[in-house]
This record gives structure tokens, C-alpha cells and sequence, in this order.
């Protein structure tokens, strides 16, 4: 009886650690990855997948525009097309004020 068995625990055993190494961990990936698009907000320096560099101007639904430093073009791109966040505007006002503060 067990024999027959092991085959069907055999793969159920190898699903298991297919899940546990790769599906889980690419879940939880696009989890944070889906947050930090959502948390988008206007002031925050982005990195587009296509390795565009650009300030967040404006945040919609589904379009985002970006504003690049070579002569302050403005670039409409999906939400889905931003990489990575490089700086928060928050943060980078808050280092702003603490720098005036110093220098007081």
C-alpha cells in the first residue's frame, strides 16, 4: 500500500518547494512592487523601466507624467512602467528643512 502512495507524495512534495521557492517569493515581489506604484505622489524622483529618469509631476488612475530634467519636458507613461522609486518628496523636503534649521 505505501508504495503505491509515494509516487502522489513525491509530487505533492515537489509542488511544495516549487511554491515555496518560486511562486510565493514572486507574489510577495509583486505585492511591493503594486504598493510602491500605488503610493506614487507628485515630488517623487522615479526610475522608469526603460531607465528614464524623472520627477512625478502629476498622478492619475493609470498615467503618470513625469517631468525630466533636460529642458523640463513633461512625458506621460503607465503605472505599470515605473521601476523603481529613487526619492520620496516628502523626504526630500524634510531633508530640505533640517538642512535651513543647520544652517541657522
Amino acid at each position: 500500500m505505501p508504495q503505491e502512495y509515494s509516487g502522489i507524495v513525491m509530487l505533492i512534495v515537489f509542488f511544495a518547494i516549487m511554491y515555496f521557492t518560486m511562486i510565493r517569493p514572486q507574489k510577495k515581489k509583486d505585492k511591493e512592487i503594486k504598493a510602491m506604484r500605488d503610493s506614487l505622489s507628485a515630488g517623487d524622483e522615479v526610475i522608469t523601466i526603460g531607465g528614464i529618469h524623472g520627477k512625478v509631476v502629476k498622478v492619475s488612475d493609470e498615467v503618470v507624467t513625469l517631468e525630466v530634467p533636460f529642458g523640463k519636458q513633461r512625458l506621460d507613461f503607465s503605472k505599470w512602467a515605473i521601476g523603481s522609486v529613487v526619492k520620496k518628496g516628502k523626504e526630500k523636503a524634510e531633508t530640505e528643512t533640517e538642512e535651513t534649521k543647520d544652517k541657522e
